[in-house]
């Protein structure tokens, strides 16, 4: 038989303390148990594949290499085509070669150079003039006669394109003061009429 008194009380109250301890035990070990507390582990998202970008292939022909625009477009291929001593053209479209050229008859304010480039049914005709003959635009575009002309620019120079009675298409512009200069292209070279003329070098002005 458990004595009464203080002491009984005293171990009512250990026993108690005792009861709650486990308890408190049990629930601590039951939330680690389940995961509680700990960090979600993150899940890396998947990336969205990205398609491969094909390259525009070049459409430029042989000899103009794609310089990237949209396209493909082509740069014209640096050549060198002299008309002149100081008046050359840089680009000329393949397979041309030249086939004659010199001096022009020198005349009353004018002289200068012409070169021709052909091949079947292909050419390429340019002519420098030097002299008062090219004092200004308005007086030397009045010196070749075109139809269906209709006024440019060509490198920051005034230009006139059309067609000449000798067939093909031309274009002709001013130089610089006191220096004009045209090019003669066949029908089936209408097209690098504009690249022809602008790829012109002429040392002083450009």
């Amino acid at each position: 038989m458990m004595p009464e008194g203080p002491r009984s009380a005293e171990w009512r109250r250990a026993a108690l303390a005792s009861g709650a301890f486990g308890v408190t035990a049990l629930i601590i070990y039951g939330l680690f148990s389940s995961g509680f507390g700990r960090p979600t582990p993150t899940v890396a998202a998947s990336p969205t594949p990205v398609p491969a970008v094909e390259p525009v292939p070049a459409t430029g022909g042989p000899g103009r290499p794609a310089v990237g625009r949209p396209g493909g477009v082509a740069a014209p291929k640096a050549t060198l085509a002299v008309v002149a001593g100081d008046f050359w053209l840089t680009y000329l479209p393949a397979g041309l070669r030249r086939t004659g050229g010199g001096a022009i008859p020198p005349g009353p304010g004018v002289e200068g150079a012409w070169a021709r480039f052909g091949s079947a049914g292909r050419y390429v005709e340019a002519q420098v003039e030097r002299g008062t003959v090219a004092a200004d635009w308005e007086s030397y575009r009045e010196r070749v006669s075109l139809a269906d002309a209709r006024g440019t620019t060509i490198r920051g120079r005034p230009a006139m394109v059309g067609r000449p009675p000798s067939g093909g298409r031309m274009i002709v512009w001013l130089e610089r003061v006191g220096t004009g200069a045209w090019i003669r292209v066949s029908e089936s070279l209408g097209r690098e009429l504009l690249p022809l003329a602008a790829s012109v070098r002429a040392p002083v002005g450009d």
